[in-house]
């Protein structure tokens, strides 16, 4: 049996320094089946539209059999949604679901407000947040694959899917122009991001050149992994509470206690479902998860919903090709545990993890011994000159390493061997080259 669940005259807001648009936010749960997780996903709708600068006034959760397709929530819902954006004089509603050209255009023309799903919301607070030349064209990118099939005509749901909230994004001109024009867009886009791939390969292929590894941070939007990256590096990057703070890439060197050096990369953050044309947008900036050596899963261990917000982070790892890589579960926000929780939360967590607070640095040393022992089991096989007289460098790789090749050269003995990461590093000055890593 269909039904609603609201939350009457929400008048939670955020300051943008403009005036905020008067929201809902609506969801549906299908089939009677996992209505938790759909209100935990329309609360989490609700922080992404005030984000995004919009003032959440009601919450909507409609129970179905299944999917209206002309409306998504059933005509008649439509006109009882109609009469509340009257009521509540509404500027805007935001569906929880992606909605098909069609489904948008219908609700549209019936309430006669502007709608928006969880996708495009996303797609603009991206919009909102990208800093640099990479991030925007890769925003731009996401948003135009995303509007690409919507532009059905040049009617009154063309003038309003201009960018989202506040009309922010590629904007009316661009919108207005035909599909031809909008593919050959998309194309240029496509292959400026190829040349920062490129040139994020050819950055990468000088790090490989010298045994440092690559750590990434990745986890669910404000699981605090900036928070870390700043205990963890002293990088004093920009900590935010808002939902997708970081969306470039940041890179620092950060030496461990065995003193091998690392690099250690901060990531955008995940969201249950990520739209897919940012995942594939971003896939240049993914790569460096999908290169790291090692990857620290942030989860936000105070937040209720902390499973499924991890699970929707290894949904994504595995789009990109990148959950099996070997990871560290690093449960932060321990201050924010009630009192006595601490120790038994200690005795539940994942065997590679570790419990941290970053923003008080409580566990960071325990983090960064696991993560030298995590690195210094990993091998590489890699080419040295050992040059004549250094006799004592041979033994050490014949203890430590495996040696397949040995040639007695001109300027010294040439060695191929495969030996620990940290191993290596004392040998950086006889370094050839390195053949390929070893896991």
């Amino acid at each position: 049996m269909e039904g609603w669940l609201i939350s009457r005259n929400r008048r939670e807001t955020i300051d943008t320094g403009q005036d905020a648009e008067r929201t809902a936010v609506i969801g549906c749960c299908f089939n009677g089946r996992q209505r938790t997780r759909a209100e935990d996903s329309l609360l989490e709708l609700t922080s992404l539209a005030q984000t995004a600068g919009a003032q959440v006034l009601e919450q909507v959760l409609q129970e179905r059999p299944a999917p209206d397709p002309a409306f998504f929530i059933g005509r008649g819902k439509a006109e009882e949604l109609r009469l509340r954006a009257e009521e509540l004089e509404l500027d805007l509603l935001i569906f929880d679901e992606e909605l098909s050209p069609a489904q948008q255009r219908n609700l549209e023309n019936k309430i006669e407000r502007k709608i928006l799903d969880r996708t495009q919301l996303i797609l603009d607070i991206f919009a909102r947040r990208a800093r640099t030349r990479e991030g925007k064209l890769q925003v731009e990118l996401a948003q135009l694959d995303y509007l690409l099939p919507r532009l059905a005509g040049k009617g009154t749901l063309l003038s309003r899917l201009g960018g989202g909230i506040g009309t922010r994004g590629p904007g009316e001109t661009k919108l207005e122009m035909d599909r031809r024009r909008i593919r050959r867009r998309i194309a240029r886009l496509r292959d400026e991001l190829e040349k920062v791939r490129v040139h994020r390969r050819l950055q990468r292929s000088r790090r490989q050149g010298i045994p440092v590894p690559v750590v990434a941070l990745v986890g669910y939007t404000n699981a605090g992994k900036s928070t870390l990256f700043n205990a963890l590096t002293r990088a004093g990057t920009v900590e935010s509470v808002q939902l997708f703070s970081t969306l470039d890439p940041l890179l620092r060197r950060v030496s461990l206690p065995n003193r091998l050096e690392v690099i250690l990369s901060d990531t955008v953050g995940f969201v249950r479902k990520l739209p897919h044309e940012l995942v594939a947008a971003f896939r240049a900036t993914l790569e460096e998860v999908e290169e790291a050596d090692l990857l620290l899963h942030v989860i936000d261990l105070s937040n209720p919903n902390w499973r499924e917000q991890a699970a929707a982070v290894e949904e994504v790892l595995a789009e990109i090709e990148a959950a099996q890589k070997p990871t560290v579960s690093v449960f932060n926000k321990a201050d924010l545990l009630p009192a006595g929780q601490e120790e038994r939360t200690r005795a539940d967590v994942f065997a590679d993890a570790v419990l941290v607070s970053a923003r008080f640095g409580s566990g960071i040393k325990e983090l960064m011994d696991l993560i030298s022992q995590k690195l210094s089991s990993f091998s590489i096989r890699v080419e040295l000159t050992i040059p004549y007289g250094q006799s004592a460098f041979l033994s050490q790789l014949h203890d430590q390493g495996r040696i397949t090749a040995q040639a007695y050269e001109d300027d010294g003995v040439h060695v191929e061997v495969e030996l620990p990461r940290s191993a290596a590093v004392s040998l950086r000055q006889y370094l050839t080259r390195v053949s390929h890593r070893i896991s």
